[in-house]
């Protein structure tokens, strides 16, 4: 195991109720200790554990190498309209720093790994820009807060970079092109013009982010919990818009304590579910259709991930609940399945070959379907999950034939799919979507916790909530929000 260095971080020893003289780009405990406690540097996750990821990559790497990693920058949507900032996860999962236009090198100059030099070039301070744009952190406060060795202003970035390349035998940097930068770009060609090429280390940390810390795991939790409690909000809320609905469970995502949403909410009433990324979300819920959701709140930039089917005004059709049980029956058992993963036996393709077998063999016991083995892919098209964390698609680099895990998180939404077609489907199951999705974690010892429990999903719970509501006594109670 490394040794701990000191850490720098000394400002948060203890709790503030005031308003303190910092002005930092984004949440510290310093400034926002009703979110993130004393140690932390975002939420859930220690200046300590953001220290160990770094080394933990370096560990790996040959003496005399560097890790460069530039940020993500602001996008603008048209003229001066822009996104809300999304930091890129490789570089957030280092540092924590979740300001744009910066950049990260990680310097191991001999084997002694303690020896690592963590360099940050951040946008410097200015007030002009502060005023308009809101506060930066700035150098200094990057030294004092994000323990960085090194830092200095990002418009150094050039000759900076050039003296760690002099004197750096093996140059790692991820070039991904469909999401290139001009950053991303600019350094590439400075790497290049200084005569050595640079090595992609993307599978590495891959590696490293999908298996998940005890912290990382509690954070998604946090989500998990929080979302799924309101879920059966908005089941119980019979709003008969797609509009209205998304912004009620987006609403309670952030009332309840996350975020923000993770990703733009699928609500799709009646057969806009047989589209699975359907997003527009502008139609009415008919009084005898289903709704499926898919959703889920972020919280320090982790998000769950559920997708539920719901009868709008609460009670199941024989056929909707026909089709509801089958589905429902193939994700039972496949969350089952994920007691075996510490074995290594069991890879996701297994899974979902697995998913695939049995929904097979539940809508052949339903009866009216046609050249099923032929149409079986048509009626459930996707995989039955993804890995989960601080993408909603996490580690996508990780091969589906690779053993799963333990301290992975996993989700497990197996959905069937109906089309208005009497060559395949019976006409009583037609215009029918449904997905069920929770998230998993897989732990040591057999183990494993559906991080998404409190979302309804059985019959007669799902029926029992929309028909007499959520019961609000200690909602929020039993919340840790530093969880």
């Amino acid at each position: 195991m490394f040794l701990i260095k000191s850490l720098r971080k000394n400002y948060s020893i203890g709790k503030f109720t005031g308003r303190l003289p910092y002005n930092l780009g984004q949440a510290l405990h310093e400034t926002r200790p009703n979110l993130i406690k004393p140690g932390d540097i975002t939420p859930g996750i220690s200046a300590q554990e953001y220290y160990i990821r770094r080394l933990r990559l370096l560990d790996k790497l040959p003496a005399k190498s560097c890790v460069v990693l530039p940020s993500n920058i602001t996008r603008f949507a048209s003229g001066a309209v822009f996104y809300k900032f999304q930091q890129n996860t490789d570089f957030y999962y280092l540092s924590g720093f979740d300001e744009p236009n910066s950049l990260m090198i990680l310097e191991k100059p001999n084997d002694n790994i303690e020896d690592s030099i963590f360099h940050m070039l951040v946008q410097e301070k200015d007030p002009f820009k502060e005023k308009w744009e809101g506060s930066r952190t700035g150098t200094e406060n990057c030294y004092n807060f994000f323990n960085a060795d090194e830092v200095d202003n990002i418009n150094n970035w050039k000759p900076y970079l050039e003296k760690i390349l002099a004197r750096s035998e093996k140059i790692y940097f991820n070039l991904d092109n469909s999401h290139s930068t001009y950053a991303n770009e600019d350094i590439a060609k400075l790497i290049n013009g200084s005569g050595k090429n640079f090595l992609n280390f993307k599978r590495t940390i891959s590696e490293q982010r999908l298996i998940k810390s005890d912290d990382e795991i509690a954070v998604i939790r946090k989500c998990g919990q929080i979302s799924g409690r309101s879920f059966n909000e908005a089941m119980s809320a019979k709003l008969q818009s797609e509009k209205n609905l998304q912004a009620f469970l987006e609403y309670k995502f952030i009332s309840n304590g996350l975020d923000s949403s993770g990703y733009i909410p699928v609500v799709a009433g009646g057969p806009n579910a047989l589209t699975i990324h359907y997003t527009i979300n502008n139609d009415i819920i008919r009084d005898d259709e289903m709704v499926l959701i898919d959703a889920g709140g972020k919280f320090g930039n982790y998000t769950a991930d559920i997708s539920r089917t719901f009868p709008i005004l609460g009670k199941f059709s024989e056929p909707q609940r026909e089709l509801y049980e089958a589905v429902l029956d193939v994700q039972r058992e496949c969350i089952k399945v994920c007691s075996q993963v510490v074995s290594g036996s069991v890879t996701f393709s297994d899974l979902h070959n697995f998913s695939r077998e049995l929904m097979y063999k539940n809508l052949l016991q339903l009866g009216g379907f046609k050249n099923l083995e032929k149409n079986i892919d048509l009626l459930y098209p996707h995989h039955i999950g993804h890995y989960l964390g601080l993408d909603l698609h996490d580690i996508p680099s990780i091969s589906m034939k690779e053993p799963l895990k333990e301290n992975s998180v996993i989700t497990i939404e197996p959905g069937i799919y109906c089309p208005s077609d009497d060559s395949i489907v019976p006409k009583h199951y037609q215009n029918i979507g449904i997905r069920i999705e929770d998230n998993v974690a897989l732990l040591p010892n057999n183990q494993y916790m559906n991080l998404t429990v409190e979302a309804v999903k059985e019959v007669a719970d799902i029926e029992s909530v929309i028909a007499n509501g959520v019961k609000r006594d200690n909602f929020n109670n039993n919340l840790n929000p530093l969880l």
